[in-house]
């Protein structure tokens, strides 16, 4: 891919079939798959091979590499970008010429999945290794590896659906680290509303999709999209947000255990917080309980 097209669009031999809005385009259909590619090339492969008599001991090599694992994130952030401007461009007389160069049966987008398809694809290999290294040395390695891997997937899946926020208006890297994002049912108390808005609030649950943050909840109404791929990914509008520093909680709510309370400012705003499951909820309350602390 990096020869066979990324290079080509720098190729003034072929810079007649390129049209001028693809032009300077190489980084957003990319992303940076070369990053990617020469840590695996120099590095990774290389750690590799030196376990080819001992694949057991095999997860001390992903731990140690375990930062760099995190560019696979910065891929998946770009990946939607990627994919607009492939949709604008697919029938462009220079991807097929490129296609037709390599021979490949498959047209550029089913290759620009591999490096998605292969993060997910860790996880299942560390599984299996896992099954068969019980009680073998290099076990708590494996497992280790398997749950930084499986870290990583978590956060490459909440940074992006943080990307498909919209209306927003400050930036949300300022908020600390994202912690959480799920959806919930939620109802709303708040002590300065006209005594009807209350009485509406409390029967009608709200759909919202949270965001935790280090330093503030985001809640957010999802919308569906109609389409193919990310296209068919949600996007979440902003609705409001509170600032962890004057946050508290209930933990539990009578009469339901997936439900717990955030309040906002000495309880002048309440919000009754429904999890699809008591785990959801429990996962959820223990992650604000430690921002809290």
């Amino acid at each position: 891919l990096l020869q066979g097209y990324a290079a080509e669009m720098d190729n003034p031999l072929m810079a007649h079939l390129i049209s001028p809005e693809l032009q300077n385009k190489k980084d957003i259909l990319f992303g940076n798959m070369e990053e990617i590619y020469h840590f695996h090339n120099r590095i990774f492969l290389r750690e590799l091979e030196n376990y080819v008599e001992y694949p057991e001991l095999v997860g001390r090599c992903f731990l140690d590499q375990m930062e760099d694992f995190q560019i696979y994130e910065k891929y998946c952030q770009n990946k939607p970008r990627s994919e607009s401007l492939w949709r604008q461009f697919s029938d462009s007389v220079f991807f097929q010429e490129c296609q037709r160069k390599l021979d490949h049966k498959l047209s550029l987008d089913s290759y620009l999945l591999k490096p998605v398809q292969r993060i997910t694809k860790y996880q299942l290999l560390l599984k299996e290794m896992l099954k068969y290294s019980k009680n073998c040395e290099g076990a708590e390695d494996l497992q280790e590896a398997l749950t930084s891997i499986l870290g990583i997937l978590k956060a490459v899946n909440d940074s992006m659906h943080q990307i498909a926020i919209t209306g927003y208006d400050g930036n949300l890297n300022e908020l600390g680290k994202l912690l959480m994002q799920g959806s919930f049912n939620v109802w709303t108390d708040h002590k300065k509303g006209h005594s009807k808005v209350k009485d509406l609030a409390r029967f009608k649950p709200m759909q919202r999709h949270l965001f935790l943050h280090e330093k503030a909840v985001l809640f957010c109404k999802k919308r569906e999209e109609n389409g193919e791929g990310y296209e068919k990914a949600p996007s979440y509008s902003y609705k409001h947000s509170l600032n962890m520093a004057a946050v508290g909680i209930t933990e539990n709510v009578k009469g339901d255990a997936k439900k717990f309370e955030i309040w906002y400012n000495a309880r002048e705003e309440v919000y009754i917080i429904q999890a699809p499951t008591p785990e959801v909820k429990a996962t959820w309350v223990n992650e604000i309980r430690k921002v809290l602390t």
